[in-house]
């Protein structure tokens, strides 16, 4: 299925790093064609959010770190790095709150999630309402890209999966997929560029094989570790290939390896 087309009045932006910028305008150009991009991530102290801040430090972006604890936080990223900087967020808290939160950014990712916990409606707060928080906030203060960290199978009523292990199991606190599958359909209809993720089972260990790339409904099982999400968010900013998209991931060791502009741009 294909995504919605841009509006007409929208245009594509892709963010341009630092480093990236210098390696294609070289050194004799001046320092304001090579400036450094901002980038708000909200959930910056979770499992992938920590590994999407780094992967942008690497690549030259300013980090917005958005975090709920701003000094508890401060052990989790560099003290010494002035390209980041930890701001207090707690999505749930509404848009205007966000708004000040994300600043300058000139995009967003939002890699939050609940804790499991007695609180059935923890998905919502956070994976529905809070994503849509979000996205109003961006509405409201001009931003234009938004990257989404989703999850395989948050369609899987529709597409005859709800026997699914894996969709049972991921339903099991509170709808937490038909939370996540909402949200992924406001941001849809918000007229914001996006690119959602859905990456299947997360791990931990460092990346294995290589990373698969299909569109939405495609993909019912497999994993891929948490830093090749990272990476994929990261790079879904550089290229107009993955704008007002939903691409589906896992690795596999069998799968050729391709470019990040082959993977997004192979998605329809």
């Amino acid at each position: 299925m294909a995504c919605e087309h841009p509006p007409a009045t929208l245009s594509c932006h892709i963010l341009q790093p630092q480093a990236l910028q210098e390696e294609k305008n070289g050194q004799g150009e001046p320092d304001e064609q090579r400036a450094t991009k901002t980038v708000f991530v909200a959930g910056a102290t979770g499992n992938t959010g920590k590994r999407i801040v780094t992967q942008l430090l690497s690549k030259g972006f300013n980090v917005r770190a958005g975090v709920r604890d701003v000094d508890s936080a401060k052990n989790n990223f560099p003290n010494n790095d002035a390209k980041i900087q930890i701001v207090k967020a707690d999505v749930t808290e509404g848009a205007a709150k966000l708004s000040e939160a994300i600043g300058n950014a000139e995009a967003v990712i939002c890699a939050t999630g609940f804790r499991p916990s007695l609180d059935f409606l923890a998905p919502w707060k956070v994976d529905n309402f809070g994503t849509v928080n979000l996205v109003d906030a961006c509405r409201s203060i001009g931003v234009n890209r938004f990257i989404l960290i989703s999850s395989i199978l948050v369609n899987g009523a529709a597409i005859g999966q709800l026997l699914n292990p894996a969709y049972i199991v991921l339903n099991v606190f509170g709808l937490t997929l038909v939370a996540k599958l909402q949200a992924e359909q406001y941001i849809r209809k918000s007229g914001i560029n996006f690119t959602i993720v859905r990456p299947g089972g997360l791990r931990n260990d460092p990346p294995s094989g290589n990373i698969v790339m299909e569109a939405e409904d495609t993909l019912f099982e497999g994993s891929i570790s948490r830093d090749q999400v990272a990476e994929v968010a990261v790079e879904a900013l550089l290229y107009p290939e993955a704008s007002y998209k939903v691409v589906e991931i896992v690795t596999r060791e069998n799968a050729p390896k391709k470019s990040f502009q082959e993977l997004f741009a192979s998605v329809k």
